[in-house]
């Protein structure tokens, strides 16, 4: 049985190799191409080379910022959808995050499966995958 996002490229850009590793295991265990970057450049350059249907982006990056990365993926045509991961809970970032075109923002930390969910979600929502089957109805 295939996985939820199966052959769904995604990016993870997060500095935190623990997080980051958590992140494509989980992904991958459900079908998804990943690739992962642990600062905002190699963000940027995963993003411009995969063409990915998903960013999963953390805030606080080496490099580059989450927002400056935000703001570079989100200037083109045909953006993936971006998800925002941070631990400041300050609603300005939020708004700012929101004003450059962020599609999810989740406060850290974010349990895995409500980061999937989220995820799921989106994608449906943009039309990069189908809705779950409902059995039993």
């Amino acid at each position: 049985m295939p996985g939820r996002f199966e052959a769904i490229k995604i990016v993870l850009v997060d500095d935190d190799k623990d997080v980051l590793d958590s992140m494509n295991t989980v992904f991958t265990a459900e079908g998804a191409i990943t690739r992962c970057a642990a600062d905002g450049n190699e963000g940027v350059q995963a993003v411009q080379d995969e063409q990915p249907d998903l960013v999963v982006l953390d805030m606080m990056l080496p490099g580059r910022s989450g927002f400056l990365v935000l703001e570079k993926i989100k200037g083109v045509e045909a953006s993936p959808g971006v998800i925002m991961l941070t631990a400041n809970e300050g609603k300005r970032h939020q708004a700012y995050a929101e004003s450059l075109g962020v599609d999810r923002y989740i406060l850290k930390p974010a349990p895995l499966d409500q980061l999937m969910r989220v995820a799921e979600e989106l994608l449906i929502e943009r039309g990069r995958a189908k809705a779950p089957s409902k059995s039993g109805s």
